[in-house]
């Protein structure tokens, strides 16, 4: 008579999720997450991936009119609408990134609960997905500065280290928000007024120049100032933030493996609840 033998699939303990093997080992599925994510996100859209380039311009249209123009807030020397598409360009990216990221799990749920695979793969394909949106609307960008005729110096140079930055912090962001949004889906719902606030709270339209310097390291706090400062740095040629950027990257080297860690935690019962 055979004995039924039980095998129980589950993460490896510790900091597994930080190993980047895993997600090489299921590279293939991988790439085709990221695929249809582009695919299926502008699938029967009259505009189509246009959307990518036209979310940050008419964006920046409108500041530019609002505030810009009638409101006249200052832009460090740099013409408005190209100061302004610098900061909407990289928080475009990164709060799509944390929506997406945020509900990912509960959005493939159907692959959760049907096979294994390493669930961080989940959130990463996300992230990269929006990577490649950013990338085809820096090329506007790029047009923007010939346009405006500011010259590209030495320090745009920086500039993909400050992309770096804030993609591994929406993706720290994302996997901790994610697997609690699987138990409570409050987080889900909320998410999108947080990244509303977020944005008014971050200088993308206005420059840090404008916040009091009694309250600017308080307010440098926010991890998202110190790249989006050294993002336009690295663009214009201008002084980098040092302390803002110092601030921001230890928050995003803190937040990423406690939200790993957080993640591979919960990792085994997200096909139960989910």
């Amino acid at each position: 008579m055979r004995v039924p033998v039980r095998i129980t699939i589950e993460s490896r303990k510790s900091w597994a999720a930080l190993d980047p093997h895993d997600v090489w080992s299921y590279r293939e599925l991988l790439y085709f997450l990221i695929w249809r994510d582009l695919k299926v996100r502008y699938k029967q859209t009259l505009f189509g991936g246009a959307w990518v380039i036209m979310q940050p311009l008419l964006l920046t249209v409108i500041f530019t009119i609002f505030l810009g123009r009638l409101v006249r807030v200052p832009s460090d020397g740099v013409p408005y609408p190209l100061f302004a598409y610098a900061g909407l360009l990289p928080w475009t990216f990164f709060s799509g990134a944390v929506l997406a990221t945020g509900n990912c799990l509960v959005g493939n749920a159907h692959l959760i609960t049907k096979v294994y695979f390493p669930r961080l793969i989940i959130p990463i394909s996300s992230i990269a997905a929006r990577l490649v949106d950013l990338g085809v609307a820096f090329v506007i960008l790029i047009g923007l500065m010939f346009y405006f005729r500011v010259g590209i110096t030495l320090h745009f140079l920086m500039a993909p280290f400050f992309i770096l930055i804030l993609a591994l912090l929406a993706l720290g962001f994302g996997l901790w928000t994610s697997a609690v949004n699987v138990k409570y889906r409050d987080v889900g719902i909320a998410l999108p007024l947080l990244t509303q606030l977020w944005m008014f709270a971050s200088p993308i339209v206005y420059p840090l120049s404008l916040v009091p310097q009694r309250w600017r390291l308080v307010y440098s706090m926010n991890p998202v100032v110190g790249i989006l400062e050294g993002f336009r740095a690295a663009l214009f040629g201008g002084s980098f933030n040092w302390p803002a950027i110092f601030i921001s990257t230890i928050v995003t080297l803190v937040l990423l493996p406690y939200a790993a860690y957080s993640f591979q935690k919960h990792e085994k019962t997200f096909a139960d609840i989910i």
